[in-house]
């Protein structure tokens, strides 16, 4: 898949950002994905911006319809959710890298009930998240890479007890960081 993101199908390249992480990892694919996708927060306009060419320079009038409407006609995260609504269907392998970026806490609470629904349809999803919303999600496993890809429980990771540190105590976390 491209690494600025999309399916297979998307060969473009605005600027090579790819890291030298691809060459090490291998993906076990137990049965072949009906669809794929990559999305990478940071290059989601990117993307945006090759779909909308491919619509009106290769008259690709269906793609804008696969993707719920033109993905720069809304807000960021608004076209982020567009697009799993919209692309994202059963038996699909979804790689986000930090979908958080685009989205408010309540969105991410929504972009979870889409997961889920997903993962109840066949799809997997490999996320690289800050998250705390995001890595709450009852049936993932989290991998922790600063631990040797070791997986941990979700109160046991660093975001949820720095998250919670803050807000159990705002008052006392900013009198730590500001005097």
């Amino acid at each position: 898949m491209p690494a600025e993101g999309g399916t297979n199908n998307f060969m473009y390249e605005t600027k090579n950002t790819t890291s030298e992480l691809s060459e090490y990892l291998r993906i076990g694919v137990y049965r072949r994905p009906k669809t794929k996708f990559f999305l990478r927060a940071e290059s989601f306009y990117n993307f945006s911006t090759e779909v909308e060419r491919l619509v009106k320079e290769d008259y690709f009038w269906a793609l804008r319809s696969s993707y719920g409407g033109s993905l720069h006609e809304c807000s960021h995260g608004e076209s982020f959710l567009r697009l799993v609504q919209n692309r994202f269907t059963d038996h699909g392998l979804y790689i986000l890298d930090e979908p958080e970026a685009a989205l408010s806490p309540q969105r991410q609470l929504s972009l979870l009930c889409l997961m889920d629904q997903l993962v109840k349809e066949g799809s997997q999803f490999i996320i690289a998240t800050h998250s705390p919303i995001l890595i709450s999600y009852r049936e993932g496993e989290i991998l922790d890479l600063n631990n040797g890809m070791k997986i941990v429980p979700y109160k046991d990771t660093n975001i949820y007890s720095l998250y919670k540190m803050y807000l159990d105590e705002p008052d006392n976390m900013q009198h730590r960081l500001f005097d």
